[in-house]
């Protein structure tokens, strides 16, 4: 039985826990970063605040004491928002030990540093002298229909191949099923990069263009997305598979994207903040990444014309002046 810790219980952290408890062989710990959350779930039942409906059995055990969840912990699980993977590590690290696989489970790019989730991992643990097993989990994967068991395939990415194996055996199940990769930047990038095209099909939506744009959108979107992938040193081959195109085409397209909701209300003529609000702490990552991802285009000279246009958006452009932007840019090749 393997003692698994799940660091963040928002709905992909409690949709993880609930998947390895309905696998079974698993000790598993959900931490909760806020304490009323936590009381909120142990008095219901249920993670009311972020993924209401879903019974969590006892064989997940629910703290906020982050030295409880991580002491005894075989395989820690990273899955909180990006911008506060650093500052949670720093408060992570007297706990944890070269023995433990890290799985980092949080799609973004870090703002000021415009690293990816397991650079930042890597970058705090080894501040304090640490070298610890690191995977990156990361696919087409919404957390609802993960805890509801309904069937899902996701990649996990390790530079090691043996902490990826490890990872693959004791997270697949009949429902989950992972498939292991060696390329990490481009798995990372794919699941980060991706939030920012989302946003870009949901203002499509919005504004009503059809279905004809919205495919163009896509297309387009992982061409891009490749571009700054192969640029970083991920591999094109990866954008084609579950963590590139397959993640694309789920969060442009799925009524669950949060990503794709925040552009559609974009394109309805609705302000970024007044939008937010309505999240109630949920975290739409693509409103982050896509300024990060626009700094590392820059620094790799890269074209990112959609991210370009998204973050225009965000800032209070006209949807329909950025769409038509978009389609006056000079003819190319494909």
């Amino acid at each position: 039985m393997s003692r698994i810790s799940v660091m963040g219980a928002g709905a992909w952290g409690t949709a993880i826990a609930l998947s390895l408890a309905q696998r079974g062989g698993h000790a598993i710990t959900l931490w909760v970063h806020s304490q009323g959350v936590m009381e909120r779930i142990r008095a219901r039942g249920e993670n009311q605040d972020f993924l209401p409906g879903f019974r969590l059995p006892p064989e997940i055990a629910i703290t906020n004491d982050t030295e409880q969840a991580l002491r005894r912990a075989e395989i820690v699980v990273n899955v909180m928002p990006s911008h506060h993977v650093r500052s949670a590590y720093e408060q992570f690290a007297p706990y944890l030990n070269p023995d433990q696989l890290l799985v980092s489970a949080t799609k973004g790019i870090e703002d000021h540093s415009l690293l990816r989730m397991s650079e930042v991992i890597d970058q705090v643990l080894k501040s304090r002298g640490l070298t610890m097993g690191l995977a990156v989990l990361s696919g087409p994967s919404f957390a609802q229909e993960v805890a509801a068991g309904s069937p899902t395939a996701v990649t996990i990415a390790s530079e090691d191949p043996r902490v990826a194996t490890e990872v693959q055996r004791e997270f697949g199940s009949g429902t989950l099923r992972l498939y292991t990769n060696d390329d990490v930047v481009g798995v990372e990038l794919g699941g980060a990069l991706k939030n920012v095209i989302a946003i870009a099909a949901g203002v499509v939506s919005g504004l009503g263009l059809g279905h004809n744009s919205t495919a163009a959108l896509i297309t387009r979107g992982i061409a891009e997305v490749t571009r700054l992938a192969v640029a970083c040193g991920g591999r094109r081959e990866t954008m084609a598979g579950l963590s590139g195109l397959g993640d694309l085409v789920l969060t442009c397209g799925g009524s669950l994207s949060r990503n794709r909701w925040v552009g559609i209300e974009l394109g309805k003529g609705r302000q970024l903040p007044e939008i937010l609000v309505e999240l109630k702490g949920k975290v739409a990552e693509g409103v982050r990444t896509t300024s990060a991802a626009l700094g590392l285009a820059q620094f790799h000279g890269v074209e990112m014309p959609i991210a370009g246009q998204v973050a225009a958006i965000l800032n209070g452009k006209d949807p329909v002046q950025a769409m038509e932007e978009l389609m006056s840019r000079p003819g190319r090749d494909e």
